[in-house]
C-alpha cells in the first residue's frame, strides 16, 4: 500500500504564523504589516542576521525567520548613518520572510523605515534570542511538518502507536472496537493525519472525527461516551504498521517470521506485519500478539531465529554422533 504524499514542503504566511503563535510566543508587529499575507515562512530553522549585516548577504536562506538580537542591534548602532543605510540596502530583502527582534529591544529607525517601505514584516518578542530561537523552532517544526492523510485506523497498544491499514470493509474498525473493549486506546478511525516530526512519524485524527468510530450496522460511535476518556487519545508516535489483506490476495507470506518487512513514509522506515484476513481469524488477538512480538524484538528476542538455532544445534549433534 502506497501513501499519496502531496504536501512535503508546506508554507505559511507571516500573518498566519502570528495568528497561530499569538498565545504561545507573544509576538507583536513593529513594521511592514503590508507584507504579512504575501511573505511566506517555509522552514522551521532560524537564522541570525548578523553575518548578512556585516556584508555576507549570500548567507541569507529564503523562507527562514531572521533574528535580530542585542549583538545585531549593537552592531548597527555603532555604524555611521551612511554605513547603516548601506548595510541594510545590501540585504536581499526579497529572500527574507520576516525579521524577529528579540528581548523587546528597539531596532534602529532605518531598519523600520526600509521594512515599511519594502513591506517586510518586523515582529518583536520579549524573549532573549536563545529562548526565542528554541520556541519558534519548536512551534514551526510542528506547523511546517511534512504531512499526509491516509485511510486507516490508529491505535495505542501497550504504549505503541499501531497504524492498521487495509481495504475499506476489511474489518479495521471492528478490530479497533474489540481492542478498545480490551483496554486499548483509539487515536483515529478512517482518516489518519501523519506528520514527520524530527526523525519519527506522529499520527493524529482530524478534529471533526476525533474520538469517533464508524461501525457498519451501528453507525458512528462516540468512544469517549461509551468507554471513557482513557479509551481515546489525541496523537501517537507511529512505531508499527499492520496491514490487513484478503487471504486470496495475500500472495506468499513468510510463515516463519524471519523476514522483517518495513514501510517507508517521508524517509522514515516503520516495521510492518501483513496479516491475511479470513473467516474465523480473531484480528484483535492477532494485532495484540503482533505488538507483543514487536516489543520482544525491540529487546533482542526473536522466536523464529531461536527455533532455527536450536534446530541447527540438534542437526550438528546428530552429525557428530554418527
Amino acid at each position: 500500500m502506497q501513501f499519496d504524499i502531496t504536501d512535503q514542503s508546506p508554507k505559511i504566511s507571516v500573518e498566519r504564523f502570528l495568528e497561530l503563535s499569538s498565545e504561545t510566543l507573544q509576538l507583536s508587529i513593529l513594521a511592514g504589516s503590508a507584507g504579512l499575507k504575501d511573505r511566506k515562512i517555509s522552514s522551521s530553522r532560524i537564522q541570525k542576521l548578523g553575518l548578512a549585516l556585516a556584508g555576507f548577504a549570500h548567507y541569507i536562506h529564503e523562507g527562514r525567520i531572521q533574528i535580530v538580537g542585542q549583538s545585531e542591534i549593537a552592531y548597527l548602532n555603532q555604524l555611521e548613518i551612511e554605513k547603516r543605510h548601506e548595510a541594510l540596502r545590501n540585504l536581499d530583502l526579497d529572500k527574507i520572510c520576516c525579521i524577529l527582534v528579540t528581548k523587546g529591544l528597539k531596532p534602529p529607525r532605518e531598519l523600520l523605515e526600509i521594512a515599511e517601505d519594502r513591506s517586510l514584516p518586523v515582529i518583536q518578542t520579549a524573549d532573549v534570542s536563545s529562548l526565542a530561537i528554541n520556541e519558534v523552532t519548536k512551534f514551526l517544526g510542528e506547523i511546517l511538518a511534512p504531512r499526509v492523510t491516509i485511510h486507516g485506523v490508529l491505535m495505542g497498544l501497550y504504549g505503541v502507536g499501531v497504524l492498521m491499514l487495509g481495504d475499506s470493509g476489511i474489518g479495521k474498525s471492528e478490530c479497533a472496537l474489540d481492542l478498545i473493549s480490551r483496554g486499548h486506546r483509539l487515536i483515529s478511525d478512517d482518516s489518519v493525519l501523519i506528520k514527520k516530526i524530527g526523525g519519527s512519524l506522529e499520527g493524529s485524527s482530524p478534529e471533526l472525527t476525533r474520538e469517533h468510530l464508524e461501525i457498519r450496522g451501528l453507525g458512528i460511535l462516540n468512544i469517549r461516551d461509551l468507554f471513557g476518556i482513557s479509551a481515546v487519545g489525541k496523537c501517537k508516535k507511529i512505531e508499527l504498521i499492520i496491514e490487513f489483506v484478503k487471504w486470496e490476495d495475500a500472495g506468499e507470506i513468510d510463515r516463519v517470521g524471519l523476514e522483517i518487512s518495513k514501510h517507508e513514509v517521508f524517509g522514515v522506515r516503520v516495521k510492518k506485519f501483513k496479516l491475511p484476513v479470513s473467516v474465523g481469524r480473531n484480528l484483535s488477538t492477532l494485532v495484540e500478539t503482533a505488538v507483543r512480538v514487536f516489543l520482544i524484538n525491540l529487546s533482542g528476542g526473536n522466536a523464529a531465529r531461536d527455533l532455527i538455532e536450536k534446530h541447527s544445534e540438534l542437526l550438528t549433534k546428530d552429525e557428530n554422533a554418527k
